[in-house]
């Protein structure tokens, strides 16, 4: 039987994943930042606490799981704001926990993973780290760095068996737009830009995909014999990669904008 681990497996796209693990007959651990809180439970699979912006904890929830075979980096945080009101420790705590909380625990999971001769690490990003959208740009950078971890990792690890992905979601219903952190002040220059940003971007979230089609496109990439770097699900992602390929970055960026509202 192989053995799963699952980030932020307490609710959205991490329990549907850690379910869809579980129906494939493998032991799945999930983590939560407070797994004993009601409702973080997911039948079938073993809550472990990580808090990814701990050092410490990532190292103990390692240590917790033990031989991982599959390693889904699902947990992070949303952030909004104009770049110029973005305070200097809350970018540093969204690229502990979005960036370098994910990569210490990969880190640490490879090791075992090479020694067995296989190994499936998923990078979940945001179609946002390919199609960047103002007001996000610290979380546009998170995604895109830990983008940049997996696309180089891949060379270093297939020969070791390894396969290494991100799945790149558009706008999915999760609720996560009632937890995003915002910072824009009253009375901001940027307040209208910001305020009309916000309404498109929850208004495309709440019609957005569901978790379960996210968590099928990382079973893909689970399964497959030789992973892809990249697959992108929901916001019309075949259509919209495709007219990346043929139009001006510039048109992208209007595109992208006018879909916001901007």
């Amino acid at each position: 039987m192989r053995t799963a681990l699952v980030t932020g497996a307490s609710s959205g796209i991490g329990a549907a994943t850690a379910r869809a693990l579980v129906a494939q007959g493998y032991r799945v651990f999930g983590t939560s930042r407070r797994p004993g809180t009601p409702g973080a439970a997911v039948p079938g699979v073993e809550l472990l606490a990580l808090d990814l912006a701990d050092a410490a904890s990532v190292e103990a929830c390692a240590a917790a799981a033990g031989d991982v075979d599959v390693l889904v980096n699902n947990a992070g945080e949303s952030q909004s704001g104009p770049l110029e009101e973005l305070p200097p420790e809350a970018i540093e705590r969204l690229f502990r926990v979005n960036v370098f909380g994910a990569v210490r625990l990969t880190q640490l999971l490879v090791p075992g993973m090479r020694a067995r001769g296989y190994g499936r690490v998923v990078m979940v990003g945001s179609m946002l780290a390919s199609f960047p959208l103002a007001y996000r740009g610290s979380y546009v950078a998170s995604k895109a760095a830990v983008k940049g971890f997996a696309m180089s990792a891949r060379r270093e690890l297939a020969p070791f068996g390894i396969g290494v992905s991100t799945v790149e979601p558009g706008s999915v219903n999760t609720g996560i737009s009632e937890r995003r952190t915002h910072y824009c002040a009253d009375g901001s220059p940027y307040r209208d830009g910001y305020d009309t940003m916000l309404r498109h971007l929850d208004a495309n979230e709440a019609q957005g995909i569901s978790a379960e089609r996210v968590a099928g496109t990382i079973m893909t990439a689970i399964r497959a014999r030789r992973p892809r770097p990249l697959y992108a699900v929901g916001s019309n992602a075949p259509l919209v990669f495709g007219l990346r390929r043929v139009l001006p970055r510039s048109a992208l960026e209007l595109l992208v904008a006018r879909r916001h509202g901007l």
